[in-house]
C-alpha cells in the first residue's frame, strides 16, 4: 500500500483589495477543490489571512489562486510563512 503524500500547514496573508468582494467565498471553494484544510479571515488592516493544511502540491494550488483571486479582486501580494503542523485545523476549510 503507497503512503499518502505528508501534509504541510502553511499561513498565507494576502494584500490588495480582497475584503468585500467575495475573497474568503473564493478561497473556501478552490480549498474544497484541492482537498485543503483550515480557514481564512480578514485582517482589521483590510488583507485577508489564510491558514492552510494540504499536500505541497495541493499548497501550490492553493497559493496560485490566492494570487489570482476572484474577477472582483484586485491582489497586490502574498506572503507565505510554513507553520508548525501541531496547530489544529479545521476540516472542512472554513470561512471564520
Amino acid at each position: 500500500m503507497a503512503e499518502s503524500p505528508a501534509e504541510m500547514t502553511a499561513r498565507f496573508i494576502v494584500s490588495g483589495a480582497v475584503q468585500g468582494v467575495g475573497y474568503r467565498y473564493f478561497v473556501l471553494h478552490q480549498a474544497g477543490l484541492l482537498g485543503v484544510a483550515g480557514w481564512a479571515k480578514n485582517l482589521p488592516d483590510g488583507r485577508v489571512e489564510v491558514l492552510a493544511q494540504g499536500t505541497s502540491e495541493a499548497l501550490v494550488g492553493l497559493e496560485s489562486a490566492l494570487r489570482r483571486g476572484p474577477p472582483q479582486a484586485r491582489v497586490s501580494g502574498v506572503e507565505r510563512s510554513q507553520i508548525s503542523d501541531e496547530l489544529y485545523i479545521p476540516k472542512p476549510f472554513e470561512i471564520r
